[in-house]
């Protein structure tokens, strides 16, 4: 390392979205130079939170963000515009799974709820009525005629 070189490390949680990377950092870390980053931020791929007097902060997701942005870019040869398409479907798929998991957990909080309605009462409806056994009674039913006295 040359005396002018300072190594600059930063532990943060690898999920954090916690803004505190000021850009010459971010960009150390992502192997990039803090212009290309501004060009992103411009272009609306890797969207940083700002300080109090308008710098860029960045969080350790932002960098693994803007990496992934370079792989996409140098490796696999994919156009900016093409990287912010990915970007924006790998974020819907995000949002949908996290829907998914909503659902799932409402569905089984109604499942479990009918589940406690039922095993409280064999005939959780109070409508519904346990006779001891079938009838075989035979009702006939006759229609009033105009002549006929009501019955009581």
């Amino acid at each position: 390392m040359q005396p002018y070189e300072e190594e600059i490390s930063v532990t943060v949680e690898t999920s954090s979205d916690a803004k505190v990377l000021i850009i010459s950092v971010a960009a150390r870390m992502a192997g990039m130079h803090p212009q290309t980053l501004r060009q992103y931020d411009r272009l609306g791929l890797v969207q940083p939170g700002r300080a109090a007097g308008g710098g860029r902060r960045y969080s350790a997701r932002d960098v693994e963000l803007l990496r992934e942005v370079q792989r996409l870019s140098q490796d696999e040869g994919v156009n900016l515009e093409g990287i912010r398409r990915i970007i924006g479907l790998e974020q819907e798929v995000g949002d949908l799974r996290e829907r998914i998991a909503d659902l799932e957990a409402a569905l089984s909080a109604a499942y479990q709820r009918i589940a406690d309605l039922e095993s409280v009462s064999a005939y959780p409806r109070g409508d519904l009525v346990p006779t001891a056994r079938a009838s075989t009674a035979l009702v006939v039913w006759r229609p009033r005629r105009a002549a006929d006295p009501p019955t009581r």
